[in-house]
């Protein structure tokens, strides 16, 4: 796995890889080196070296700088004067080009060449402006993802049967905040979908909360919202045979309603349940009352397993053991 190095002028790469590691999860061979007032340049060549020291891999390092042509820039691109054939720079650190670099490192094979290249126009395609009439018209962000009908592009004849006939779910998750950086980034990456549909029959109805989902449609990715019961028709619609689909609910009582009606979920993702006026906090991100507790049951005597954790990086926590302590949880708040 590719090796990054995070450098800036104070304390930015220190924040950006927080912000890094909140949507993607801790990070193993990454370092941080900021430039103080109090250092000088060779100080500065000492705290890169001694980050590239620290890592198990060396031989493939990519080094994420602020400003071309600064004092950081200056001193890793004497490192690349060495003798490392795959030691690459890029400057203007982003948080999308983080988001990348990491996402892309997961592939073993490739090289911080090879990264570097992709993260390259993910980093420009970060930068927009909203309102959208502002953005220059030579420079037009990358294509969000139309406010289109759950469908197969296209007039595909009813009864047309794709692929196997039957949708793909590479991810079905509960998760309070539906499309957030979390979703459309790490667990994008880690799965693969080309469609995101988002089931909630209260989203489906409120105009302003499904323009700012479809609007959060990662790059390539077409985002739909729909109610439970469209989800259940296209479960059951052959035209769907070929698609990947990523499965958001609200809640636990629309991912059961979506099993219910025929949705094919073997594993559904627990990522966020928000705490409310009668819920106990279950673990950093998931808090349940006693329908919240029922309904997993159910979910769970379907033969439907769970796979509780925010992002892919995090260790999968036991499901029986999370139910457990909420049941003693709300056994004692009822007291």
């Amino acid at each position: 796995m590719v090796s990054i190095v995070l450098a800036s002028h104070g304390k930015f790469a220190e924040g950006i890889m927080e912000s890094g590691q909140m949507i993607f999860g801790p990070q193993q061979n990454v370092a941080a080196v900021t430039l103080t007032p109090d250092m000088g340049p060779d100080d500065l060549k000492a705290k890169l070296t001694a980050a590239v020291a620290s890592f198990d891999e060396q031989e493939h390092v990519l080094f994420l700088v602020d400003l071309w042509g600064a004092t950081p820039f200056n001193q890793v691109n004497g490192l690349l004067a060495g003798d490392h054939e795959d030691w690459v720079m890029l400057t203007g650190l982003n948080l999308p080009m983080l988001i990348q670099a990491y996402g892309d490192r997961m592939d073993d094979g490739a090289t911080a060449a090879d990264i570097a290249k992709d993260i390259f126009t993910e980093a420009r395609n970060g930068i927009r402006i909203k309102p959208e009439e502002l953005q220059p018209k030579d420079e037009a962000p990358a294509a969000t993802a139309a406010a289109a009908p759950a469908a197969p592009t296209g007039a595909i004849p009813e009864g047309t049967v794709l692929g196997d006939g039957h949708i793909k779910v590479v991810l079905a998750r509960c998760d309070t905040r539906l499309l957030h950086g979390q979703v459309a980034t790490t667990w994008t990456k880690q799965t693969n979908p080309d469609r995101i549909i988002v089931c909630s029959d209260g989203v489906s109805k409120d105009q302003l909360r499904k323009t700012m989902i479809i609007q959060a449609a990662p790059p390539g990715v077409h985002v739909h919202v729909v109610p439970i019961s469209k989800i259940i028709e296209v479960a059951h619609d052959p035209r769907f045979g070929a698609t990947k689909a990523m499965l958001l609910f609200e809640t636990p009582q629309d991912a059961l309603r979506a099993i219910e009606g025929g949705v094919p979920i073997k594993t559904l993702n627990l990522g966020s349940m928000a705490h409310s006026v009668g819920k106990v906090v279950v673990n950093q991100a998931l808090a349940m009352d006693q329908a919240d507790v029922d309904c997993l049951k159910k979910i769970q005597s379907l033969g439907v397993e769970f796979d509780v954790r925010k992002v892919p990086a995090d260790k999968a926590e036991n499901f029986d053991s999370l139910i457990k302590k909420a049941e003693e949880e709300l056994a004692a708040q009822a007291q």
